[in-house]
């Protein structure tokens, strides 16, 4: 039996140490879930909290079979789905740069204004992705951020495989359709302002 699931059957027994390790193990994957959910640090070290307390709470209903990492992190897609649902929380604001993970430029880089137009475009994609349904939301963030399989996502998300599909597919379309338009409106708008002699 491997360590975890070592961890897991000690935790169900009552052993906070080990419920503790698995904390320790999966905090990272969950508060990057749902900081991308719900984009801001602040709201997803909480949902990171009330995710941990909720696994704590129902680790007796945890069948040995799935995925620990499968069920905590649907635990937290649930959890941001249900809080996007219920406030309307804005998917990303610019004022909201108190945490500390933004990325620091590299100074030995060759083209550092490269570095302003990737972060630009990070800033863009994490909007656009929030603007998407929270379910749909959370089936991109689960396949393109964590590379689960659709299976996986339809467990996590209680939806069928079929549903999975439908959903990444029309979410992709939606984020297309609206890159596109982004990238045109900042064309258009980067032409007015050049110089009429260009």
């Amino acid at each position: 039996m491997n360590e975890e699931k070592t961890w897991i059957l000690q935790a169900q027994n009552g052993s906070d140490e080990s419920f503790t390790h698995l904390v320790e193990t999966y905090q990272t994957p969950v508060f990057n879930l749902c900081y991308r959910m719900l984009g801001g640090a602040q709201a997803a070290e909480d949902a990171a909290q009330e995710t941990f307390l909720r696994a704590y709470q129902h680790l007796h209903r945890y069948d040995l079979k799935r995925s620990f990492a499968t069920w905590l992190l649907s635990i937290a897609a649930h959890y941001c789905i249900d809080r996007l649902r219920r406030k309307k929380l804005p998917a990303f604001s610019v004022d909201e740069e108190e945490d500390n993970t933004f990325e620091i430029p590299d100074m030995a880089a060759v083209h550092p204004e490269t570095e302003v137009v990737h972060g630009e475009q990070r800033e863009q994609i994490h909007a656009l992705v929030g603007s998407l349904d929270a379910t749909d939301r959370a089936a991109i963030v689960m396949r393109y951020w964590y590379e689960y399989s659709e299976a996986e996502i339809a467990d996590a998300l209680n939806l069928t495989v079929s549903a999975v599909k439908s959903r990444l597919h029309r979410a992709r379309k939606q984020l297309g359709k609206q890159w596109r338009e982004t990238s045109a409106s900042q064309s258009v708008e980067r032409r007015v302002y050049e110089s009429p002699a260009f």
